[in-house]
């Protein structure tokens, strides 16, 4: 250890510089030869070594231990201090990779280590903060995937908004529920009243003489069912109404119940009332649909798929069907629920209202299935034709509509109003109900019940 002030590289680092004289801001930390104390500017390089002292730097003393160090030599130059920098150009700090193209190369913080590129030998070792960078290309992939997922959301929200208010605009409406005085108090559960009627309106002669409709003007009931459906998870009930129903009409004594649309003063308000009256329910929402408006519908959703449990045969009603499952146009829907010449035993016009209630569930479970919905080539016809076939009261709009599809996807109940016989009146053949079955019937649905079974038509 006797030796360690010797000019030893491998010491230099460890050893103070007391014997060095301070040294003015912007002087270089040894001294270099060729260059006199206080000189400023950035060094030269170093050339062969000098003989004799440097000026100002006085030589050393011997040292206790006998060893001399000899300052007139120049020190060598180490790899702690790397190589003299040529030229007068000002330091810059280095740049990494990431600061731009005009960085320059970066200096690796292992540079001096083996194989480094720091004068050494060996190629260029990389930045270590780019080894240590995660990957961003799968981030960005999966960002832009997720934009993409929200802009398409966002998008389909728009279309359905959009959709909503142009349907609901679209809506034709009528004055069908009107208040009056002894009107039924507001019931639980929805109630609708849903009216077929044989109304030409909107067809020309040739489509008269393809759907076999005859020429009739005015238009009458043909079709009335009751929906029922539960505020609680029970099953929607639907009900039909025979048109021949014998029923008190205000200010018509009793008649037929289609009769209360087809007076001069009547229409849908006094239909709507005569049924509230004979039923004691209060009807929520009020729909009506005629000839042009069925076909429209059905050839919309690409025709309805329909078991037909005989072979039918009615030119009038302009069809020809054979027995078994089969899909139907809107045509031939059109003739297979007006039919009266079906060859079934047991009540025709009760036997239709049946073909009715199972066409009329048909036709709603599949306008509100998925595949019609979102199907764009399904459900922008199925929209425009229904709103222009279809009439609704004031206060309905086409979320009660798409409510009303999607409860008659829920299987509803299907039944008739419980009836006793036929009776002759005025030259009429009419239908007289059972009214205590028929009281059950419609108590239970005002209390939002089931309604019993044994008053269910089998």
């Amino acid at each position: 250890m006797g030796d360690w002030q010797e000019d030893d590289d491998r010491t230099r680092a460890l050893r103070s510089p007391a014997s060095v004289p301070p040294r003015a801001a912007g002087q270089p930390a040894h001294p270099v030869p060729g260059q006199a104390p206080g000189q400023g500017g950035a060094p030269g390089r170093r050339g062969p070594a000098a003989a004799g002292p440097q000026a100002g730097v006085p030589a050393q003393a011997p040292s206790s231990g006998g060893a001399v160090r000899d300052d007139t030599v120049p020190r060598a130059v180490s790899q702690v201090y790397g190589k003299a920098r040529s030229g007068t150009s000002p330091v810059r700090p280095l740049k990494g990779p990431s600061d731009g193209p005009q960085a320059g190369p970066s200096r690796s913080p292992l540079a001096g280590s083996p194989g480094g590129s720091s004068g050494g030998k060996g190629g260029a070792v990389p930045n270590a903060s780019s080894r240590l960078r995660s990957p961003k290309g799968p981030r960005r992939t999966g960002r832009l995937i997720v934009r993409i997922l929200i802009g398409l959301l966002v998008l389909l929200l728009v279309l359905a908004v959009a959709g909503y208010f142009t349907i609901d605009g679209r809506l034709k409406r009528i004055d069908a529920l009107a208040d009056y005085e002894g009107r039924p108090a507001d019931t639980p559960g929805t109630t609708w009243l849903l009216v077929g009627s044989d109304s030409r309106e909107g067809l020309t002669k040739a489509q008269r003489r393809k759907l076999a409709t005859g020429s009739s003007v005015g238009r009458r009931t043909d079709t009335m069912m009751l929906l029922h459906i539960p505020d609680n998870d029970g099953r929607p009930t639907l009900v039909s109404l025979p048109r021949d129903s014998y029923v008190p009409i205000d200010g018509h004594g009793s008649d037929k119940l289609n009769a209360a649309y087809s007076y001069q003063d009547g229409g849908p308000a006094l239909l709507a009332k005569t049924v509230e009256k004979v039923t004691g329910l209060r009807i929520d929402n009020y729909m009506e649909i005629g000839f042009a408006g069925f076909v429209g519908i059905v050839d919309a959703i690409g025709g309805v798929e329909i078991d037909v449990k005989q072979n039918i045969n009615d030119p009038k009603a302009g069809i020809k069907l054979k027995k078994g499952v089969q899909t139907l146009d809107g045509a031939t829907a059109l003739g297979y629920v007006r039919t009266r010449q079906t060859g079934a035993t047991g009540i025709p016009d009760f036997e239709r209202t049946q073909r009715q209630r199972q066409f009329f569930s048909a036709v709603v479970k599949k306008a509100a299935s998925p595949g019609v919905l979102i199907n764009p080539f399904t459900s922008v016809p199925l929209a425009f034709s229904a709103t222009d076939s279809v009439s609704v009261g004031q206060e309905t709009g086409a979320f009660d509509l798409l409510s009303l599809g999607l409860a008659m996807g829920d299987n509803p109940v299907t039944t008739i109003v419980p009836f006793s016989g036929f009776e002759d009146i005025n030259g009429q053949n009419v239908v007289r109900w059972d009214r205590n079955k028929a009281l059950r019937m419609f108590e239970a649905l005002a209390q939002d019940k089931q309604v019993p079974k044994d008053v269910l038509a089998k």
